[in-house]
This record gives structure tokens, C-alpha cells and sequence, in this order.
């Protein structure tokens, strides 16, 4: 077969032994026979993977293919003879292959390499299913419980999830003997296929179930409390076990995840379970001192004293005011950072005022003012002082 390994797998040349073997398990899965049945270019694509991965994952052919390239594994090469080329598996190969196979393809590849039998009957485990859900931040900090309305398959009532009409149940596929599975050799592999003739369900139906026009499903609405735990962050997943689509033939039910998105806020930021919010306050306040009120996540209200002379930025911590901590008791932190308003829209009164004030001020009423002219200063005078050299 032509075409570089590494290209076949979509992997760097500089890929570890984790990454070959992950992009293998997306490549087989997604050209896998079964996946695209009678495509033959899917079929050429998937020996080239497996060939590919053969190389790759074996270290001593891994090192022949980098230095010798496919010419190792021809006319005796290096990593040529029984067991040694790319078709060949050597100390571990065939249980890699095996593990992958069974993690990526389930049961009906486990008699591939010697595994685990595939299962019978047709038995098939139902879809898992995923359900967005949006919460507000005071719903993640108490806890919520909401109704949602899940579209579903649900096993047929009228024919028991089996597809036939009552009275005339399914018929043993005489192809497969209701294994779902025909076996076929290739050189040295014994290949596990999909049955053409029951499409792997073991059983033929001769009478189609008319509710459900043999299927043995059927798309209902599933309304389901879900319990949103406190403390709960955005982008959370939660799991509720056998609530996806409903088994074939008789199979497990798929579950259910929701993914939950926690909607901003108005007011307040959150990092885990500490919250941030900004509050303005008035000049006058900020130079006076005094108190500013301010909600909190639990629909209180809170109070922060504000020093004379506070300045923007400055930060207050209130101790116990955040958000929940996810299945804790206690709570995190309420961070609040006060910025100063510059007074706007001034009447002829208070201009006369603020003139006033400005001319009886000194230099330590502005320090940080001052600080800044005086820098600014010294900067100029330096600067006059170098040009004059």
C-alpha cells in the first residue's frame, strides 16, 4: 500500500505512543466497514490505518520504518518475517489491537482477536442524548429543581420493543442462527461482520408491528424533574442514568447528560465560589467616608465602610458573602472594588464651591496628584538639562 503511515493517521512524526494510539481508535471508528457498509474506499482506507498502526505502535518497527520506511518490512528487511511486518503482531501487538477494537467497537469485535464472544439476539444499548440547560447565578447558588421536557424513544407498547404484530413474533435469522454476526476469514484475521440479512438483529420480522412499523420504537416527550445541586459551576455535566433513547430488542437504555450554562449576571462576576462586584460610589463619600449598601447573592442586603479619603480600586472583602460551595456547607468570599464618581451636570452653586475648595487645597490633599506633577516635572527639567549638553 502506498502512502506515509504517519499521514494515514494524521499524526506528527514527532507523536508519542498515546497520540498514535488515539488518532488510531478516531480513524478506525470512523472507517470502519460497518460504519460505511459497501463503501470499498472506506474499506481500503480502514487495512491502511490498521496497517499503519501495526508499525506504529511497536517501537523496534517504529524506529525501521523512520530510518528504512516500507522497504524494512520488504524482502527480509529489518523489520520483516513472521510476526514483524506491518501485518504481524509482535510482544503485545494483538492485545493492543484487541483493547483498542473492544473500547472503540464494543463486543462484536471481541472474537477479532480472540476476546470477548458478540453478543446475540440483536441487542442493541439505546442512544445517549444531551439536553442544554440554563440556570441563573442564584439558582446555582441555591440549588434548583426544574421540569424539562426531553424528546425520546420509547420502547413500543404494543409490541414490547420486539417490531413484529402480537401473535407473530420475529423469526431466527437462518443466515446468522440469530447471532447478528456472520464470520469471514482475511489472511490471517477473522473478520466479524454485521449480518446483510437481519442487519444484526438475529431476527427477521415478518409482520412489522403497524404502531410502530417494526421499528419497536416509538418518539414520545419524557417530562423529567432534574435536581440542580448548589454551588454547581458553568459548564457542569450531569448525567442521569437510563434516560436516553430506549434499547433496541430489548437492550439498555442510552442516559441522558445535561449541560448546564449558568447565565450572567447583572452585578456580580464569579470565580468558583467567589464572587466580585463593583460599587460606585459619590466623590463626596469617597473623601467623607461613610457607608454604602450593596445586595448580596442571597437577596440580603450588606453594608462596607468607606475610609476618608478612599480611593478608585481600592478593594473590601466581605467574608462569607459568596457564592455556595458545590455539595459543601460553607461559602466563599464577596469581593467588592469601589470606584469614584466624578460629579456631573454641576449647578453655578457647586462649581463656586468646588473653586473655592480647590484653592484652599494643598499638595497633601492630592498626593497622589502631586506625585505625579512632580514626576512629570523632573522628567522635563532632565530632559532641558540633556539637550543643553
Amino acid at each position: 500500500m502506498s502512502g506515509d503511515y504517519y499521514e494515514m493517521l494524521g499524526v506528527q512524526r514527532s507523536a508519542d505512543g498515546a497520540a498514535i494510539k488515539s488518532a488510531y481508535r478516531k480513524m478506525a471508528m470512523k472507517w470502519h466497514p460497518d460504519q460505511n457498509p459497501g463503501d470499498k474506499a472506506a474499506e481500503e482506507k480502514f487495512k491502511q490505518i490498521n496497517e499503519a498502526y501495526a508499525v506504529l505502535s511497536d517501537d523496534q518497527k517504529r524506529a525501521a520504518y523512520d530510518r528504512f520506511g516500507k522497504a524494512a518490512f520488504q524482502n527480509g528487511g529489518p523489520g520483516g518475517g513472521p510476526g514483524g511486518g506491518p501485518g504481524g503482531f509482535g510482544p503485545g501487538g494483538a492485545a493492543d489491537f484487541a483493547d483498542i477494537f473492544n473500547e472503540v467497537f464494543g463486543d462484536a469485535f471481541g472474537d477479532l482477536f480472540g476476546g470477548r464472544q458478540p453478543r446475540r439476539g440483536g441487542v442493541e444499548r439505546g442512544s445517549d442524548l444531551r439536553y442544554d440547560l440554563e440556570i441563573t447565578l442564584e439558582d446555582s447558588f441555591t440549588g434548583v429543581q426544574r421540569e424539562i421536557v426531553v424528546p425520546r424513544e420509547m420502547t413500543c407498547e404494543v409490541c414490547s420493543g420486539q417490531g413484529a404484530e402480537p401473535g407473530h413474533p420475529p423469526e431466527t435469522c437462518s443466515t446468522c442462527n440469530g447471532a447478528g454476526q456472520v464470520r469471514a476469514s482475511q489472511g490471517m484475521f477473522r473478520v466479524v461482520r454485521t449480518c446483510p440479512a437481519c442487519q444484526g438483529q438475529g431476527k427477521i420480522v415478518r409482520n412489522p408491528c403497524k404502531s410502530c412499523a417494526g421499528r419497536g420504537r416509538l418518539k414520545r416527550d419524557r417530562t423529567l424533574a432534574v435536581k440542580i445541586p448548589c454551588g454547581i459551576e458553568d459548564g457542569a455535566r450531569i448525567r442521569l442514568s437510563g434516560e436516553g433513547d430506549a434499547g433496541g430488542r430489548g437492550g439498555p437504555p442510552g442516559d441522558l447528560y445535561l449541560f448546564l450554562s449558568v447565565r450572567p449576571h447583572a452585578f456580580f462576576e464569579r470565580e468558583g465560589a467567589e464572587l466580585f462586584c463593583r460599587a460606585t460610589v459619590p466623590m463626596t463619600t469617597a473623601a467623607l467616608g461613610g457607608d454604602v449598601a450593596l445586595p448580596t447573592i442571597d437577596g440580603a442586603k450588606a453594608r462596607i465602610s468607606i475610609p476618608p479619603g478612599a480611593q478608585s480600586g481600592r478593594r473590601f472583602v466581605l467574608r462569607g458573602q459568596g457564592m455556595t460551595h458545590l455539595q459543601r456547607r460553607d461559602r466563599g468570599d464577596l469581593h467588592v472594588e469601589i470606584f469614584v464618581e466624578t460629579p456631573i451636570n454641576l449647578t453655578a452653586k457647586q462649581k463656586k464651591l468646588l473653586e473655592e475648595f480647590s484653592q484652599a487645597s494643598a499638595g497633601d490633599q492630592h498626593p497622589q496628584s502631586q506625585g505625579f506633577l512632580d514626576a512629570v516635572k523632573r522628567f522635563f527639567e532632565g530632559g532641558s538639562e540633556t539637550q543643553g549638553r
